[in-house]
């Protein structure tokens, strides 16, 4: 395929980030492989691609007809379970996702459908009622029940594991790893570890199961399908985790929004399809606070694989990647909370 791409490649603010883009071996054999798999399906782009490069991806948009696009996407190593994952959910729970148009699994490779408009473009079109939010919420929770009994599978398609019962080790590598840290703050930070420990004791014992965390989900990694339908997508942060860990960055970024006070209202429409397992209420709500505490050290983790590296990072923003990930460590232990836990 030509190296036309060349006139429109956005490094957004990662100008100086090393991707595998820059290696034309690699960039002919992943447009290549694009190519193929568009003529599997009777397509063929046209004009020329527009590439986006950031440390997390490759991202390549190959327009296929006057109002059609195809994206391909590669992830780096870190992340390479993402086309698998991908492939699997449209079989799992295809009402809720894109399906892939073809996966390299073992390249990290996906070729995918356009998915429509963002859910961050109808909340800016004027949706200014955060009631907006309850029913992509309630259909994430679907999401994630209906994979409560895939955690092995999920783990074997090389999804990271974020359980509780792992989270303190995990914390104590991201902690002993970081070169940002001052002595004080890995000081705090370790001395609050049993804090730590008692919520993860806590959160497994809540009786609700595992399942698969997006661990960034916000209003621009959803599309907005039509008639009240919702896809979820980029799952290249997900862990297999508590699924209550996903509310950390949407309550986050829908405080940003809306304010606090719309919080409670969101919570409550994400847990409705969890009512009903004989946990009452209280300790639905109890969870989410102890979740979303604990989900700070899943967004501390993936800034560490994500850009991995002596520095945190191998593409170049080693410092702020590490400042990324003690952020996260810092926010653990952080009051007051989202919510009480």
């Amino acid at each position: 395929m030509r190296h036309e791409a060349a006139e429109a490649v956005d490094r957004g603010d990662y100008p100086s980030g090393v991707t595998p883009w820059e290696d034309p071996a690699w960039r002919d054999a992943a447009l290549g492989w694009a190519r193929d798999r568009l003529a599997d399906h009777g397509l063929r782009e046209r004009g020329p691609v527009r590439v986006r490069l950031r440390p997390w991806s490759v991202l390549v948009r190959l327009d296929v007809g006057d109002h059609e696009t195809v994206w391909f996407k590669a992830n780096p190593p870190a992340s390479h379970f993402e086309a698998g994952l991908g492939q699997a959910l449209a079989a799992w729970v295809p009402e809720h996702v894109l399906a892939p148009l073809a996966v390299d699994a073992d390249r990290g490779w996906s070729l995918l459908p356009d998915g429509g408009a963002l859910f961050r473009e109808v909340l800016d079109r004027g949706a200014a009622d955060p009631r907006a939010w309850e029913e992509p919420l309630r259909q994430y929770a679907l999401l994630q029940r209906a994979l409560t009994g895939r955690t092995d599978e999920l783990r074997a398609i090389g999804v990271p594991d974020g359980r509780a019962a792992v989270l303190p080790d995990i914390f104590d590598r991201l902690v002993d790893a970081s070169r940002v840290l001052e002595p004080a703050d890995r000081q705090a930070l370790l001395a609050q570890r049993p804090r730590l420990v008692e919520w993860c004791e806590e959160l497994a014992s809540t009786g609700i199961a595992d399942s698969l965390d997006h661990s960034d989900l916000h209003e621009s990694q959803l599309f907005a399908r039509g008639e009240g339908r919702y896809a979820f997508f980029d799952w290249g942060d997900a862990i297999v985790a508590h699924p209550f860990s996903s509310l950390l960055v949407t309550a986050r970024m829908a405080r940003e929004r809306y304010g606090p006070e719309v919080l409670p209202r969101l919570r409550d429409a994400y847990l409705e399809p969890w009512t009903g397992d004989g946990s009452s209420t209280a300790e639905l709500r109890r969870a989410v606070g102890l979740a979303c505490r604990l989900g700070a050290v899943g967004r501390a983790w993936s800034w560490a694989r994500v850009f991995p590296g002596p520095d945190g990072d191998a593409h170049g923003n080693s410092r702020e990647a590490a400042e990324g990930t003690a952020r996260w460590l810092r926010e653990l232990f952080a009051e007051p909370g989202l919510w009480p836990a």
